[in-house]
């Protein structure tokens, strides 16, 4: 650094470098990779501005004046030459070992910079200032991707992965314009490789929308794209608030859900797994089975390892698990689950089908939407092409067995059988609260064909049909995901079992 002297500066706002950031906003503008950014105040400033020569006191002239703006001289010309090449700079900048020869007037835009600059203008600035980084996200790369966006009228170009370490580097700096474009192009590039590292690092920097659009992501991918890289990055939080969601697409029924929370599980103790996601799941059960042979009395989820686990598996809604005989056998064989969590669910459901049944229960008679968030069943098929599908899941029914039917351009659904009559010759009537969504993804996994019922309630009698969703199969391609949500007796109406 030759014979300068060197000052420290450190943020006075030291939660920067914290989980907890401030709210990262910048303007509405949408942001692309050839944006053009407007700094309209600048052309008052006229044609006399020379980058050469007098460049020392148009710097000053504009900085005392446009504090925070630049003029639209920010070419690749002045990228090169000013950034680049460091010529007629007027302050030094030094971070994880590197100095950036900068100039006041482009450095002002820096929330960070302004106000200690901003007595300083009327001449060079002869210290050099130290910048103590502690944020690990932050990088020489980005550092200097930051400090060269104030040099030009354009978005520079990042790759996804680049993003966290950028955006890192720009809330320091406080550059609102790069912390936007890290923002919109986020949004655009949501996939299976980004959007875990997205939504923590949206989390970390306040982008609210951002972190929406990647939990919107994964509730629709979870289970059907499922990706061994996916599952590794997904955390205990993030997996605690997909799990306990009505908005989660299961693919089959609830057991399945089961099985895939194992396979995650699996990958969390076992970070170095090398595999394809068609063998996951046998590894998940092989490594369970194992573990459990050196274990007596107890399931995995009461040791000490197993205990974290605990809330995530505990939103597994079991009322629709236990009715499957195959699907308890394999849950009593795993020794996953605690044995006391199983017992209040028979006890609950064998008592609301024995009050289903003595009542004469119909259904529900509104729509509760606390009760359809934590109880509903949630099922779902892949349909691959044109033809008639049929489709029916194991679960307690409380006695009503629905057949689900997508031909042509609707969706109907069915009762399986005949009821009987009771004693007056009147017919069983019954209510199904319900939700259907269809689906089809683009290969980043974002819908490009959404559609839903909402929540409705339909009412059946005897062997009747009912058309629940109608659509135009012209405009469809394949495959489609069909997704449902049922609710089948209202536990509001059973008083206290």
């Amino acid at each position: 650094m030759g014979h300068c002297s060197s000052r420290v500066w450190r943020p006075e706002d030291s939660s920067l470098a914290e989980p907890q950031q401030p709210e990262c906003s910048a303007g509405s503008r949408s942001v692309s990779g050839s944006r053009k950014r407007k700094w309209s105040s600048w052309d008052r400033l006229g044609p006399s501005w020379s980058i050469h020569g007098s460049l020392v006191v148009s710097l000053q002239q504009v900085f005392g004046i446009f504090c925070r703006k630049k003029r639209k001289l920010a070419t690749k010309y002045t990228y090169q030459t000013l950034f680049l090449g460091g010529e007629d700079s007027d302050v030094k900048i030094y971070a994880l070992g590197k100095v950036w020869s900068l100039h006041k007037a482009f450095l002002c835009q820096s929330g960070y910079f302004a106000d200690m600059l901003k007595d300083t203008w009327k001449e060079p600035h002869s210290d050099i200032i130290e910048l103590e980084i502690k944020n690990h996200h932050i990088n020489i790369w980005s550092l200097d991707f930051v400090f060269g966006s104030l040099y030009r009228d354009e978005d520079l170009p990042m790759k996804p992965r680049q993003i966290p370490h950028v955006l890192a580097a720009a809330c320091l700096l406080q550059v609102e314009q790069v912390i936007q474009q890290c923002n919109e192009t986020m949004k655009k590039t949501i996939s299976m490789k980004t959007v875990c590292s997205y939504y923590t690092t949206a989390e970390t920097y306040r982008l609210k929308s951002v972190k929406s659009q990647c939990f919107d992501w994964l509730p629709c991918n979870l289970m059907i794209h499922p990706n061994v890289r996916l599952y590794r990055e997904i955390d205990i939080k993030i997996m605690y608030l997909l799990v306990s969601s009505s908005d989660l697409l299961v693919v089959q029924k609830e057991f399945d859900l089961y099985t895939t929370l194992k396979a995650w599980m699996f990958l969390y103790f076992n970070p170095r797994w090398k595999g394809s996601v068609n063998h996951l799941f046998a590894n998940a059960n092989s490594w369970l089975s194992r573990r459990m042979e050196c274990t007596d009395n107890t399931t995995f989820l009461e040791t000490e390892e197993g205990l974290v686990f605990q809330p995530v598996f505990k939103q597994l809604r079991f009322q629709h698990i236990i009715f499957d005989l195959a699907s308890m056998t394999i849950l009593e064989q795993d020794r996953l689950i605690p044995l006391e969590w199983m017992s209040p669910v028979y006890k609950q459901q064998w008592l609301t089908l024995l009050w289903a049944q003595q009542h004469r229960e119909i259904g529900p008679r509104t729509i509760n939407e606390k009760e359809l968030e934590g109880c509903s069943m949630r099922c779902g098929i892949r349909i691959n092409g044109d033809g008639a599908y049929s489709c029916k899941w194991s679960g307690c029914k409380f006695g009503f067995s629905l057949r689900i039917i997508f031909i042509n351009s609707d969706i109907i659904f069915k009762q399986s059988r005949q009821y009987h009559n009771d004693s007056a010759g009147l017919k069983q009537v019954r209510n199904v609260v319900f939700r259907i969504t269809l689906l089809r993804f683009d290969s980043d996994g974002k819908p490009t064909f959404s559609k839903t019922t909402g929540h409705k309630i339909v009412t059946f009698k005897n062997n009747e049909e009912k058309s629940v969703m109608q659509f135009d199969s012209n405009i469809l391609s394949f495959p489609l995901y069909l997704f449902c949500n049922f609710l089948f007796i209202s536990l509001a109406n059973t008083g206290n079992l």
